[in-house]
C-alpha cells in the first residue's frame, strides 16, 4: 500500500481525535474522507501532513516510515480550504513558490509553472493577483500550488467549502480528471457526502475518532456495515419496532433499521397500485420542492418516513391518506447488516386496482 495509517491514537485533552485508526490507501487513488463535525478525518489530514504528532502508532508513505520526519520533507502538498494564497504576490509566483524554496533555476520554474497554468485553464491570468480572482479560479492557483513541486501525495482539506454552490458543482467534476490526469495519489476532507460520492474512487468514513467504514461510494451506499453509515449516506430513518410493518418479521438481535426514500413507493388512493394489499395507509406530513422531485414525509403507524414522489405524479397534499409501499429496509445487530426484502411481495403476484 502507498499510504498506511497503523493504529493510530491521537487525544486532545479528554477528546478522542483518533482511536486506533487503522487505513490502508493504494498509489494513484483519489480517497475522500468523509464524516461528521468532529469525527477525525481532518486530524487524520493534519497528521499525514506532519502538521500533528500522533500519540502512538505508525504512518508510512510509499514504504517509509515518517512519523520523525518534518512536514517539509514528507514531499506532501496541501491545499487549505480558504486558498491560503499570498495576497501580494501574482498567480505566477503563487504557484511558483514551492518551486523557489526547493531552488529549483529559474528556467525550470517558469516552464513548470507556464505548464500548470495551461492545466488549470487559467492562461493569460498568471500576472493576475488573488483579490483579482473569483472563488473558483482561487481555487485552481492553490491546487496548482500544490501541485508544482511534484508531491508524492496530495491533501485537501475541505477544498471547496468556500465557493458557491454552482461552482463547486464544477469544480468537482474539474478536480476529478484533474487528478487523475496528473495521476498523484490524493486524500481530501470534506462532511459532503454529495461531494465524495461524485469525487472519491474510494471513501472512508469516520465517527467519533474511529473508521466505520472504507470502500467505493457504491459499496458504501449499497452495502454499509454499521448503523451509523446506513444514517449518514443517503436520507436515512431509522426505526426500531420495523416488524410492525407489513413483510417484515424481526431478525434476531437486530434492535433498529433504516429506510431510505428509495425503499419506498407512495400513491394516491385511487390510483393504478401493484401490491396493493402489501401496502401501509400513511398521513402526509409535509411536502418539500426539491427542484427536480418533492420530498414526502408521510406518517405510517405512528412512524414519519421519507419518501419521494416525481412532478410529473400527481400532486399530493398535506393531511391526505396514501398508499405507502416499502420494498425494502436495511436492520442491524452490533456486527452485521441485513437486506431485508418485503416478503409479501416475494410471496404474491401482483394485485391491481
Amino acid at each position: 500500500m502507498y499510504v498506511e495509517l497503523k493504529n493510530i491514537h491521537k487525544s486532545y485533552g479528554n477528546f478522542k481525535a483518533s482511536d486506533d485508526v487503522s487505513i490502508e490507501i493504494e498509489k494513484g487513488k483519489l480517497i475522500g474522507l468523509l464524516g461528521p463535525s468532529g469525527s477525525g478525518k481532518t486530524t487524520i489530514l493534519r497528521m499525514l501532513a506532519g502538521l500533528e504528532h500522533s500519540d502512538a502508532g505508525d504512518i508510512f508513505i510509499d514504504g517509509v516510515r515518517v512519523n520523525d520526519v518534518p512536514a517539509s520533507k514528507r514531499g506532501i502538498g496541501f491545499v487549505f480550504q480558504n486558498y491560503a494564497l499570498f495576497r501580494y504576490m501574482s498567480v505566477f509566483d503563487n504557484i511558483a513558490f514551492g518551486l523557489e524554496v526547493q531552488k529549483k533555476n529559474k528556467k525550470e520554474i517558469k516552464e513548470r509553472v507556464l505548464e500548470l497554468i495551461k492545466l488549470i485553464g487559467l492562461e493569460g491570468m498568471e500576472h493576475r493577483y488573488p483579490h483579482q480572482l473569483s472563488g473558483g479560479q482561487k481555487q485552481r492557483v492553490a491546487f496548482a500550488r500544490a501541485l508544482a513541486p511534484n508531491p508524492q501525495l496530495l491533501l485537501l482539506d475541505e477544498p471547496f467549502a468556500a465557493i458557491d454552490a454552482k461552482v463547486r458543482q464544477e469544480l468537482r467534476s474539474w478536480l476529478k480528471d484533474m487528478i487523475h490526469q496528473v495521476g498523484v495519489t490524493s486524500i481530501f476532507v470534506t462532511h459532503d457526502q454529495d461531494e465524495a460520492i461524485e469525487v472519491a474512487d474510494e471513501i472512508i468514513i469516520t465517527n467519533h475518532g474511529r473508521v466505520e467504514q472504507k470502500g467505493s461510494p457504491l459499496e458504501i451506499y449499497q452495502k454499509p456495515s454499521t448503523l451509523f453509515v446506513a444514517q449518514f449516506i443517503g436520507q436515512s430513518t431509522i426505526i426500531e419496532e420495523y416488524s410492525k410493518f407489513k413483510g417484515f418479521e424481526k431478525k434476531e438481535y437486530a434492535e433498529q433499521a433504516v429506510i431510505r426514500p428509495e425503499f419506498i413507493r407512495i400513491t394516491k388512493k385511487g390510483e393504478l397500485q401493484q401490491y396493493i394489499s402489501s401496502s401501509e395507509e400513511g398521513t402526509v406530513e409535509k411536502i418539500s420542492f426539491r427542484g427536480s422531485h418533492l420530498e414526502i414525509k408521510v406518517r405510517v403507524k405512528g412512524i414519519i418516513l421519507t419518501a419521494i414522489r416525481s412532478l410529473e405524479e400527481d400532486a399530493i397534499v398535506v393531511g391526505e391518506t396514501i398508499s405507502v409501499l416499502i420494498y425494502r429496509l436495511y436492520a442491524f445487530d452490533e456486527s452485521n447488516t441485513y437486506l431485508l426484502e418485503n416478503s409479501t411481495i416475494e410471496d404474491k403476484n401482483p394485485v391491481f386496482i
